[in-house]
């Protein structure tokens, strides 16, 4: 019986069962957003196939082409000059979709079960993605084909982003949520490494099978989301996290209105909601405007906006870059691009590190993308000089790319969807998480549209573009890297580090005590 075991060993039984519910939803989280990203990534690689010189190629001998026509391999419709234009609204329909759905995906991942909400929606991605590369099998050359597939595809992943997120959120408190959530979001890196390299293995042969075999996983995962994924701690009797830095005698507080039966989730206080007499009522969901009134969302949200512009050109058009500025083959190039997101998984990390350590995610991010501009200028200029230059900048450019993108998207997103000024109503966080990211969608869908509207006039330009939105991208944080400032300057004052935390939050949030 429990009264039997001394209290330091349900201690320790309870401290290792919550360890172990909470590593195992961070790493299906993890693999789950991986194959979100991994399904995204095959296009870009396959870009350089649909459309190639073929005067290096052998023709078969029963071809109807002629033997001046040097693009006789590439795939119709993009073997026309304006192949750039059509590849460019082939990524702008899956991104416009994205970000439009993405507003709408944040409402509705408050109001139903994530389990369903996520695994329906993996299970409709992987059948997309499948779709697209059906279409080499199929024979099919009509543009209309892949846009409708594009436009369905980007829809639902918006299922992917808030869900996670909001789930991973409910696991975990935030103290030191930076380092965990930059260590955790490396999943969008490695999801594009993974669908780089998957699709490069079949990008010069069977090019179909580099969007099938991505979208069975996604599938296949779906149905493991499903089976396993555990939405909230109390759900399993573990005990929810401490959001805001809030002290644990907080939480035993009967006079606090965050510990009311009625926030029995964000408090935890089983034992008060089964001996309390009246009925709770669940809190209700935020709407869409009173997340963006909440401090700092605004800003953000318009940040992530160029800084995701800037991120996703380089996911759909980098291959092609290198291939067209290097002469590599689509393989060569998918396989060298990964290297971006390998520096992607540190930025993140160091990232989340830096502004735990510093409590300055608006500065960490300021900082970062000051150092991208001149990094992105270099890399186009002596980027392409030799192997070893080319390994160098594309791990620093994805590094200081990546590092704010992921900051923002992760801890910022988990930290402006559950602070002290929604009184424990954690049914914000799917709505807030959707609004920044949707925002930065808009940025996504804009970026390889114009990289590709731009780029027959020379990747010259396309790179002062990319710098230019980094620039205004860190123009955006500006009031809120003052804050900050004042915030250490006010600590330092007084004399005491541990004053850094609360008067950064009364920064951010004036109407906490």
């Amino acid at each position: 019986m429990r009264s039997s075991l001394a209290p330091g060993v349900w201690f320790f039984r309870a401290f290792s069962r919550d360890s172990w519910f909470r590593g195992s939803i961070l790493l299906l989280t993890f693999l789950i957003y991986t194959c979100y990203h991994m399904s995204r990534k095959p296009i870009s690689v396959v870009k350089s196939r649909l459309h190639q010189n073929c005067s290096e190629q052998i023709q078969p001998i029963n071809d109807t082409h002629s033997l001046n026509d040097t693009m006789w391999c590439s795939w119709a419709p993009f073997d026309k000059d304006n192949y750039k234009e059509l590849l460019a609204g082939v990524d702008n329909a899956f991104l416009v979709a994205y970000a439009i759905g993405m507003f709408i995906s944040g409402v509705f991942g408050e109001r139903l079960p994530l389990r369903y909400y996520l695994s329906a929606g993996m299970l409709l991605s992987g059948l997309f993605t499948s779709l697209f590369g059906l279409g080499y099998f199929w024979n099919i050359h009509e543009l209309w084909y892949f846009v409708v597939i594009q436009v369905c595809n980007g829809l639902v992943q918006t299922t992917g982003w808030p869900s996670v997120v909001t789930c991973v959120g409910n696991w975990f408190g935030k103290g030191k949520r930076g380092f965990i959530m930059g260590i955790w979001n490396s999943h969008t890196s490695v999801g594009n490494i993974l669908g780089s390299l998957i699709a490069g293995i079949w990008v010069n042969g069977q090019w179909g099978l580099s969007f099938v075999v991505p979208g069975i996983i996604t599938a296949i995962m779906g149905v493991i989301t499903f089976l396993f994924l555990i939405e909230h701690p109390e759900d399993v009797d573990c005990s929810p996290p401490q959001h805001h830095g809030e002290p644990a005698e907080n939480q035993d507080n009967p006079e606090d209105p965050g510990n009311s039966p009625c926030s029995i989730r964000d408090s935890g206080l089983e034992t008060v909601a089964k001996t309390s007499k009246g009925p709770c009522e669940e809190p209700a969901a935020i709407d869409f405007f009173g997340a963006l009134r909440i401090p700092g969302v605004v800003e953000f949200s318009l940040c992530l906006l160029f800084a995701k512009l800037v991120s996703y050109t380089f996911l759909y058009w980098l291959p092609l870059y290198i291939s067209n500025v290097a002469h590599f083959s689509a393989k060569e190039a998918g396989d060298l691009s990964t290297l971006f997101d390998v520096g992607g998984i540190i930025g993140g990390i160091m990232a989340g590190l830096i502004s735990d350590y510093t409590n300055g995610r608006a500065t960490t991010c300021c900082v970062m993308l000051i150092l991208a501009a001149p990094m992105m200028f270099l890399y186009n200029y002596i980027g392409q000089d030799g192997i070893t230059s080319s390994i160098v900048m594309l791990i620093i450019c994805g590094g200081l790319v990546n590092g704010p993108y992921a900051l923002i998207t992760t801890a910022v997103s988990a930290d402006l969807g559950t602070h002290k000024s929604l009184k424990g109503n954690a049914k914000a966080l799917s709505t807030v998480t959707a609004i920044i990211d949707g925002t930065g969608s808009i940025g996504a869908a804009l970026g390889p549209l114009l990289a590709g509207l731009i780029s027959p006039t020379g990747w010259n330009n396309v790179f002062y573009m990319l710098i230019s939105a980094d620039v205004l991208a860190c123009l955006l944080l500006c009031r809120l890297v003052y804050k900050e400032i004042l915030a250490w300057k006010v600590s330092l004052s007084r004399g005491s580090g541990s004053s850094v935390v609360l008067t950064h939050q009364r920064q951010y949030f004036p109407q906490v005590p």
